[in-house]
């Protein structure tokens, strides 16, 4: 089999969606073996991505498992950093989990439409792309509907400073 090779932006959106993972697989002190890649081959076909921990303290060796986990998988590099390892594998399962958990978020109400910040339903209107009225401006008016004139004093006012002088 062959190396899955992943465009740089797909590699760097994967590493962010990796950042919050668990590791999944566990490579133990007999190092990579055929129940470990099948364990890995499991992993990958659940999740698609998965966090591989590897307890060598030779990075040659890490490098080594890391090209040959990918080669003999058909998984995408995504990630080496010490001893942790990310991989991908588009699976069908993951990607129809993922839309799935999408549409549910997307379409589930608040839970207290009455909570700070929760959004309230769009109307109609609003779904079809029309614009809505600016609020009207209060007229300021008085007793008859004549416009209201802020008196002003008579007289100047003098401060201190200029009363002394």
């Amino acid at each position: 089999m062959t190396e899955l090779i992943l465009e740089r932006a797909q590699r760097l959106e994967l590493r962010a969606e990796a950042h919050h993972l668990p590791v999944t697989v566990l490579l133990g002190s007999q190092g990579l073996t055929d129940a470990v890649l099948k364990e890995i081959d499991r992993a990958l076909d659940d999740h698609g991505l998965i966090k591989i921990h590897v307890p060598s303290d030779d990075r040659e060796e890490r490098v080594e498992m890391y090209h040959t986990i990918a080669e003999n998988l058909n998984a995408a590099r995504i990630q080496m950093i010490g001893k942790m390892l990310v991989m991908f594998r588009p699976s069908e399962k993951a990607e129809k989990e993922k839309e799935r958990a999408e549409d549910l978020l997307r379409n589930a109400p608040s839970r207290d439409p009455g909570a700070k910040g929760a959004r309230r339903p769009a109307s109609k209107e609003d779904a079809k792309g029309a614009t809505r009225k600016a609020p009207a401006k209060k007229k300021l008016t008085g007793k008859h509907g004549q416009r209201k004139i802020n008196a002003k004093s008579k007289t100047r006012r003098v401060t201190k400073k200029a009363a002394l002088s």
